[in-house]
């Protein structure tokens, strides 16, 4: 409530007929619930520059779990007056509270005096003592029995004996049971919060009423939760890129199947194929009573029609072929190569699982025409040459002699000075073509009187088709 509502003597819950009498003046703007659920995820989201933890206490609250985050913005104080700063810029006034209890927290932002306040464990008991019961987050209909009982305060609440509050409100809920909100208040009690999780993945969710150890029986259930977990995708437009299936047995047990994809997919039969064929290495115990199937990695994948009948997207066979030989022979024995921020050619390739996503390509690629075929390691080779820095004229590799016919270069390549010791040569390279038609990669290492070691060494790189 506002500092002008409070001044006119207006009341939370207060009907509009009421409130209009007192203030004729009054502004009124419709409830858009669901635009205002929408800006405080947002700010939950926004908020976590602060602590890796939020979640949403609907309808106007965030809770931050700032355990040991404190330090980064220079203490418990500089946090907090930061924190009232960047809302205040948002346009928003925010009473901010810590304590070590989510209650204790609640109660100080929502009912303490003070507009920042910080309580520790030693202090908790008598900061909220003066407030109201209703500061225990208890429902009105409890807070109006505590207030006839003379029990106005969470002081007066607490000098009461445990025995005999246990025993009124035994069979009380949570938010109507004071003993249970004020043990919470003051961590007598565990109160378990769910974080905010910024892009929920897709989850398809099964439980049995027998238990179910049979393959046939577990297969058929697979293929209705694919198709159950393929439709939730394509209504986010998304697609899959790895999967976890969790089967849950009846003595406590898990086991779980996975798979990852070569790319994003939808495909309810393709991701029966990749789980059916590991589910015959579970351990079904007395069987399985609950199934959960979660695209646990998903990216954009919009709707598009490749052909103008409805068919396989392009690329869609060699990309499910990489998914069936991974998932039979591991991710680790399909790779394929990818480029890598390196000038020096044989550091520009390096081998990648075939499931890694494709990496953004690199600028760091020459773009001279480069061999089909480039060796392991630049083998040595005798060159004949007019002068050491001069174009080859005749090598020998592998003990037999070419004679040089066609000749381009030199395309020069300098030491990666960030990565090689100092004593590293530079290189050119040269595109040769001997008399029987055959072009080969050679470069030569260093130049004469480069000062790091004696003449230049010939290599042979590469060879084109």
């Amino acid at each position: 409530m506002t500092p002008g509502a409070r001044k006119s003597a207006l009341r939370c819950a207060q009907r509009l007929t009421d409130a209009r009498a007192i203030c004729p003046d009054l502004t009124v703007a419709p409830l858009d619930a669901e635009h205002d659920a929408r800006q405080l995820r947002e700010l939950a989201l926004w908020s976590r520059r602060w602590c890796p933890w939020t979640a949403l206490d609907p309808p106007d609250a965030l809770l931050l779990d700032v355990t040991g985050a404190a330090h980064l913005s220079g203490g418990e104080a500089a946090m907090l007056d930061d924190m009232a700063r960047r809302f205040s810029g948002l346009g928003h006034a925010a009473r901010i509270a810590l304590a070590p209890t989510l209650g204790a927290a609640w109660a100080l932002s929502h009912h303490g005096r003070q507009r920042i306040v910080i309580a520790h464990s030693g202090n908790v008991a008598a900061m909220l003592a003066p407030l109201g019961v209703a500061s225990l987050r208890l429902d009105p209909d409890m807070v109006l029995l505590l207030e006839r009982l003379g029990l106005k305060t969470v002081g007066a609440l607490a000098a009461v004996p445990r025995l005999p509050l246990a025993r009124r409100f035994a069979r009380e809920a949570v938010d109507s049971n004071p003993l249970t909100r004020l043990d919470q208040a003051m961590g007598r009690l565990e109160e378990p919060v769910a974080a905010l999780v910024a892009d929920p993945p897709p989850r398809i969710v099964r439980r049995l009423t027998e238990p179910v150890a049979h393959l046939p029986i577990l297969t058929a259930l697979i293929v209705e939760m694919a198709e159950a977990l393929c439709c939730a995708l394509e209504l986010g437009q998304r697609g899959a890129r790895a999967i976890r299936v969790d089967h849950f047995r009846v003595d406590g047990g898990t086991q779980t199947v996975a798979a990852e994809t070569a790319q994003a997919t939808r495909d309810p039969k393709h991701i029966v194929r990749l789980i059916a064929e590991r589910l015959a290495g579970l351990d079904a115990g007395f069987g399985f009573d609950a199934v959960v199937m979660t695209a646990v990695r998903h990216e954009n994948m919009a709707i598009a029609q490749s052909h103008l009948i409805d068919g396989a997207a392009e690329g869609a066979g060699l990309s499910r072929l990489i998914d069936r030989l991974s998932a039979k022979l591991g991710h680790r024995s399909v790779r394929r190569p990818a480029a890598a921020q390196s000038y020096i050619p044989e550091r520009s390739i390096a081998w990648q699982s075939a499931l890694s996503p494709s990496p953004a390509k690199t600028s760091s690629t020459s773009r001279q025409q480069r061999p089909i075929r480039l060796l392991d390691r630049p083998e040595e080779i005798s060159v004949l040459y007019a002068t050491p820095a001069g174009a080859p004229r005749r090598f020998i590799w592998r003990k037999l002699p070419h004679i040089i016919a066609k000749l381009e270069g030199p395309e020069r390549i300098a030491p990666e000075w960030w990565r090689e010791r100092s004593t590293a040569r530079l290189r050119d390279y040269y595109r040769v073509e001997d008399e029987a038609g055959r072009r080969y990669w050679l470069y030569r290492e260093g130049i004469d009187g480069d000062g790091r070691g004696g003449l230049p060494r010939w290599y042979l790189h590469g060879l084109f088709a």
